[in-house]
């Protein structure tokens, strides 16, 4: 039994479950959610695609890396593509804050009273909460690196193509995310991408 914990491309998982399939092998997909700190504590989200047999062989070996597993169907590439779309909208949210931040700070008011309003009010998730952090402070010490946000941003814009659709959003913040990786700043945590956004208006 392999179990796949990376961030692929669906395309890919389409390629390993092909290969298993007739190595006699069974597979599963487990991307994961969550920044080194929750993974220390062993509270993860995994993201499982596969055979529900199969996930239930591998489930006390996730259940020690993750607070919750999610069962995203049947087909492995479902959890790839679960994990794709929210990498994704986390860099959609980083973008967003970046681009609230020129509008408000333009009119006077600072990014620590816009950041207390939207996490009370409108926006209180964790991405929200990480990342407004991180724009608040100017603080983009490695966390996930830029370069890897662009790396994961690459099989959505793929999965796209594949599906014969265009997401402008994401087009968007691969350009800015790819704009940040060629400022030299591939190292910093990807909210550095808002910094970028930021010093650019």
């Amino acid at each position: 039994m392999h179990v796949v914990t990376s961030t692929i491309s669906v395309a890919f998982a389409h390629n390993l479950v092909a290969a298993h399939a007739n190595a006699g092998v069974g597979y599963v997909s487990a991307p994961v959610l969550g920044r080194p700190d929750v993974a220390a504590r062993g509270e993860l989200n995994v993201l499982t695609g596969g055979d529900p047999a199969a996930i239930d062989k591998v489930r006390p070996i996730l259940e020690v890396i993750g607070g919750r597993i999610w069962e995203m169907g049947d087909d492995a590439q479902t959890a790839n593509a679960a994990k794709i779309a929210c990498n994704m909208m986390i860099t959609m949210a980083i973008e967003a804050m970046a681009e609230a931040v020129v509008l408000t700070e333009g009119n006077g008011l600072s990014r620590d009273r816009f950041f207390e309003l939207i996490l009370g009010t409108l926006f209180g998730s964790r991405s929200y909460q990480v990342y407004s952090a991180n724009i608040a402070k100017g603080d983009y010490e490695p966390g996930f690196k830029a370069m890897l946000g662009l790396k994961d941003l690459r099989p959505a814009r793929e999965a796209a193509t594949a599906a014969g659709r265009a997401l402008p959003m994401l087009d968007a913040v691969h350009g800015r995310m790819e704009e940040t990786v060629c400022a030299g700043w591939g190292d910093r945590d990807w909210s550095a991408m808002a910094e970028f956004t930021i010093q650019q208006n």
